[in-house]
């Protein structure tokens, strides 16, 4: 039985909703300047400008004052940053370039943009969105958010009752989903939940139970279909499959992902790795004519397994996650649909079935041979979480952006599959950042334990894997490597 984890007071929650100690502001509608109090448990207090992105309250802080805030503690980090790169240094002590802790000069808002810029940790690469200007004196600042920081550092961050922002350099990163959504965190997103899929065991959720679509999430079911053909000798991974009609029209869409040619010949494989990492429609839906002979039977096969999974909730229209329309006078909009807890179910189903799946979804890239094309990964944290495994990203405009998240964690005896589910954020930053923070908390959960869960049914296993599949993946892999 897991240790009872120790709840920390307002925990990260005070950072996200770190809005309330800004004092400073001026009348604007994009980026706001101000600043705010920070001390750490050293004792020393410091000034920290901060930009408020978009809305009043959506601050992130200069990464050059609160690496100045931070020097000479056991989370003092060193910096460099250029117009679009940022490169940060654990345990350095940062050198002052000057203007670090002082108030801004006016009041004008800077013209900048938040991106998703180059960002190296320790010279890994890894995914925040940040916001980089030039300061007076020529040299480049970053502005990121607080709960991003906190968790690059393992450092907990919280507000005091004096609207002080205090640094706990000796106090772990800790998150608490409770807290957020009693705070209204969740009330942007449709669902979310938080479990291992190993065990069944659910640690956290949020209307969970509602059906929501699920855009290229979708592509999960997909996914599974063609490893159970693949077992059971139906097809095999070097099976050359001919791009309909449909599928070019799809590719030539603005849908589409890979360009693909009515006639053109492409292998199982090299569908199966454009669907998982780039999230193609088009290898999608390839894969359904290539199974079933039609979209239409495939689509019937998808909710034939819902079924048989007990997945009470879920509906498909088509192989990708794509709106459907009728072909009524008047059509209708389908979205294929899904429950929170019917997709922990599938993906509990998937990763016990054929649990080297993780070993396709975790490339960051590979190569479709057939097409001398490399595709890259769409998952936003492959790169911030070693434990991160997959899954798979989806966004529609009625779905918002989705993201399934597995990773892979130890007990000392066993391997276990942590999985996070977040349905139907705003846009891919708040998918990202959601996704995350839950990820740290899934970790938490499962070594440190938590105060309340719910235990949720146990999956479905296969009992035996199927070994054809399991080959299959060896195959894949070894062939996408080779680039």
């Amino acid at each position: 039985m897991k240790t009872i984890l120790q709840k920390t007071s307002l925990l990260i929650l005070s950072v996200i909703m770190i809005c309330s100690i800004l004092p400073v502001r001026v009348d604007a509608s994009y980026e706001i300047p101000g600043i705010c109090r920070v001390q750490t448990d050293i004792g020393s207090t410091f000034t920290v400008k901060t930009l408020d992105y978009g809305y009043d309250n959506n601050t992130y802080l200069s990464l050059r004052d609160m690496a100045m805030v931070l020097n000479n503690t056991d989370k003092s980090f060193s910096l460099g940053i250029t117009s679009n790169t940022v490169s940060l240094n654990i345990g350095n002590n940062y050198a002052p370039v000057g203007e670090e802790n002082e108030p801004w000069e006016d009041a004008e808002n800077p013209n900048i943009s938040l991106r998703r810029n180059e960002f190296k940790v320790n010279d890994e690469e890894v995914n925040y969105y940040t916001l980089i200007m030039k300061l007076p004196s020529g040299y480049y600042d970053c502005f990121m958010m607080a709960a991003d920081l906190a968790m690059i550092l393992d450092v907990d961050i919280t507000v005091s009752d004096a609207d002080l922002l205090q640094i706990n350099t000796q106090d772990s990163f800790r998150v608490s989903p409770t807290d957020l959504e009693q705070d209204g965190y969740f009330y942007g997103v449709n669902s979310v939940l938080v479990g291992d899929a190993t065990t069944g065991e659910v640690y956290y959720q949020y209307q969970s139970d509602m059906p929501y679509p699920i855009a290229s999430t979708t592509k999960l079911m997909t996914c599974l279909l063609t490893m159970d053909a693949i077992s059971e000798g139906q097809i095999s991974l070097g099976d050359w499959v001919a791009v309909s009609d449909e599928v070019q029209a799809l590719s030539a869409s603005s849908d589409g992902v890979i360009p693909l040619t009515a006639g053109e010949q492409i292998t199982v494989q090299d569908l199966l790795l454009g669907a998982l990492l780039p999230s193609s429609n088009e290898c999608a839906l390839c894969l359904a004519e290539s199974i079933a002979g039609s979209e239409e039977a495939f689509v019937e096969m998808m909710n034939q397994k819902a079924l048989e999974l007990g997945l009470s909730q879920a509906v498909f229209f088509n192989s990708h996650g794509l709106p459907s329309y009728t072909e009524e006078p008047v059509p209708s909009k389908r979205q294929n649909r899904m429950s929170a807890e019917d997709m922990f179910r599938l993906v509990s189903y998937l990763l016990k079935v054929y649990p080297r799946i993780t070993d396709i979804t975790s490339l960051e890239s590979a190569t479709l041979e057939c097409l001398d094309l490399e595709v890259r990964n769409t998952n936003p944290l492959l790169k911030n979480l070693p434990e991160v495994t997959g899954l798979k990203t989806g966004t529609t405009n009625k779905a918002g952006a989705c993201l399934v998240t597995s990773l892979t964690v130890d007990d000392g005896k066993l391997e276990h599959d942590l999985v996070v589910i977040v349905l139907g954020t705003e846009d891919s930053i708040e998918r990202g950042r959601v996704s995350g923070l839950l990820a740290r908390y899934a970790l938490d959960a499962f070594y440190t334990g938590i105060e309340e869960s719910e235990i949720g049914e146990p999956s479905q296993s296969s009992g035996n894997l199927p070994i054809h599949a399991e080959a299959a993946v060896d195959l894949i892999l070894q062939t996408a490597k080779k680039h």
